[in-house]
């Protein structure tokens, strides 16, 4: 079956591709729901596994204190906690059926171009959170805490964070990592579909890491080591995107040769 045939089996009314939406979304949305049930219900178990960092820069034996201050906060805090689980383990479900709504309409090369980049997203992404859980974050904590005061000055000053704070310093760094980590999915899909080149990409290096640079310190807190740490990852992985280009260059000029190639 040729891709024009497998594209014309694919086609159909317009409110049938509206119901096939619907059902995806709906999908997608029970997913997440039951993800976020299951997350709210083990919420403090989470939440204590993500103080992991602080207790690492703060020493394992060391006891560690967080507060809230209003009623209700730490509840909003375990619902911004379930929910940004919820998202974090119902994304296979949700890229999967935006897949399948998506990939009726793609010839089937299209298809086989797009499944690696589905399933390398992810793992980026992971790949990105693990480097804030097991670095980033330890390291600013270390940071954090190096100014405390507790001399002999008769002043103290002492890090009590507040348990919604503290959730939303661990989140936007796994976030930033999360999404600086995807650049070689972008550079290499817009190198498919032709808009970047390997050369364009060497000859603005230098624009490339002020711009990183630049995209963490807006992304992490106000500290030189979590942009260090966020930076100097994105730029080996801007390397590792030119090397994606060139050999996505060389598969299409391989590609191309024969079509050009005079017949004798």
């Amino acid at each position: 079956m040729s891709d024009e045939e497998d594209i014309n089996d694919s086609k159909a009314p317009l409110i049938d591709h509206l119901i096939e939406l619907r059902r995806r979304l709906l999908w997608a949305l029970a997913a997440t729901f039951v993800a976020f049930l299951v997350c709210f219900w083990f919420a403090k178990p989470i939440y204590n596994l993500l103080l992991w960092p602080y207790r690492w820069a703060a020493g394992v034996d060391a006891p560690i204190e967080l507060i809230y201050t209003a009623p209700q906060e730490f509840f909003f805090t375990q619902v911004k906690l379930a929910l940004f689980g919820a998202i974090f383990i119902a994304f296979p479900v949700i890229a999967s059926q935006l897949y399948m709504f998506v990939a009726p309409g793609l010839y089937r090369s299209e298809r086989k171009a797009f499944l690696p980049f589905l399933i390398a997203t992810p793992i980026l992404f992971l790949i990105g959170a693990a480097l804030v859980y097991f670095v980033a974050m330890p390291l600013a904590m270390t940071f954090f805490l190096s100014m405390q005061e507790t001399g002999d000055s008769g002043v103290q000053i002492l890090l009590t964070a507040k348990v919604s704070e503290y959730l939303s310093l661990i989140m936007m760094l796994i976030i930033g990592f999360g999404i600086c980590f995807q650049l070689p999915v972008l550079l290499t899909l817009l190198a498919r579909a032709g808009l970047v080149g390997s050369g364009t990409l060497k000859h603005y290096r230098r624009h490339a890491i002020l711009g990183v640079f630049v995209v963490a310190a807006v992304l992490t807190p106000p500290d030189p080591v979590s942009q260090v740490a966020l930076a100097v990852p994105t730029l080996l992985l801007y390397e590792i995107s030119i090397i994606a280009v060139r050999m996505v260059e060389k598969k299409r000029a391989a590609a191309e040769a024969p079509s050009t190639a005079p017949s004798s």
